[in-house]
């Protein structure tokens, strides 16, 4: 099993991961509501970590304790990841799709109804898993940037109210 997988697929009970981060349960509760993490559930309904989630968690913790972002201003970067070009979205199904019209919430947190991640699970999505911790969203980002910037509409896509 690659690291990546891993660290995906060790699961840990919410206490445990809140124990790890230092943080209360309903803290992690609260970031799920806010649409940050995406945690596992099992058949029981209970709500389970990897480890990379609790990666994530404490690129969360560092932005909100250390930055001062707060949770709003995470979730507002998050929403900004564009999620189209992660997954290839095509044109047509973007302009139905709330996570590319809007700046308010991560994709993740959408229903998808009609277009390309209609029948996709999202915390197994390529948008979601590449973003599990700091490094790996401002790398994600950097590849994005460079990659729009070579293209013809680079400095034209999508109008996006923040």
């Amino acid at each position: 099993m690659e690291p990546d997988n891993v660290a995906d697929a060790t699961v840990l009970p919410i206490s445990s991961a809140a124990h790890l981060l230092g943080i209360s349960v309903q803290t992690l509760r609260m970031y799920e509501r806010e649409g940050l993490i995406i945690p596992h559930k099992r058949q029981s309904g209970q709500r389970a970590y990897s480890l990379k989630d609790v990666d994530r968690l404490r690129c969360i913790r560092k932005a909100v304790n250390e930055e001062r972002v707060g949770i709003e201003g995470v979730r507002r970067v998050l929403a900004l990841i564009p999620c189209w070009a992660i997954v290839g979205c095509p044109q047509e199904e973007r302009v139905a799709c709330r996570a590319y019209t809007e700046a308010s919430a991560p994709c993740w947190t959408f229903k998808h109804e009609s277009n390309i991640c209609a029948t996709r699970d999202c915390r197994a999505c390529d948008v979601y898993k590449s973003l599990g911790d700091c490094a790996s969203i401002k790398s994600r980002l950097r590849d994005l940037l460079s990659v729009s910037s070579l293209t013809p509409e680079a400095g034209r896509g999508p109008s996006r109210r923040v």
